[in-house]
């Protein structure tokens, strides 16, 4: 008897019968985390399916591994055309972040502060 722990849907692959992304969890497995960690950070997934989630990963590495840097890379194409749609928007927070970063970051500067 096979059980399907991922399932590939609207371009992309999902731990079967939920919203998470198997993307998710692929980096935060890479990153070095456990599988207990991974079930604790996603309540929606018990142990067994974490698990099998890194097993599917790790016996398709190669596929998921072009699928994360194929993702990756539309990411960055998507980042690039939208930044040059609206210049201006962009500008305008770069300097919002660098007037924050000025200030020290403080409450009192991001309007949390008493006065």
């Amino acid at each position: 008897m096979s059980k399907s722990y991922v399932e590939q849907r609207e371009g992309g692959y999902y731990v079967a019968g939920t919203r998470v992304a198997l993307d998710s969890l692929v980096y935060a497995f890479l990153s070095g985390q456990t599988a207990e960690s991974m079930a604790q950070a996603f309540p929606a997934l018990s142990l067994e399916q974490v698990y099998g989630a890194v097993a599917f990963y790790l016996a398709n590495r190669g596929e998921i591994d072009a699928y994360l840097q194929r993702a990756k890379a539309d990411f960055s194409a998507l980042r690039q055309a939208s930044r040059e749609a609206d210049p201006m928007f962009y500008q305008k927070l770069a300097d919002a972040r660098r007037h924050l970063q000025a200030a020290g970051d403080s409450p009192a500067s991001l309007g949390g502060g008493r006065s």
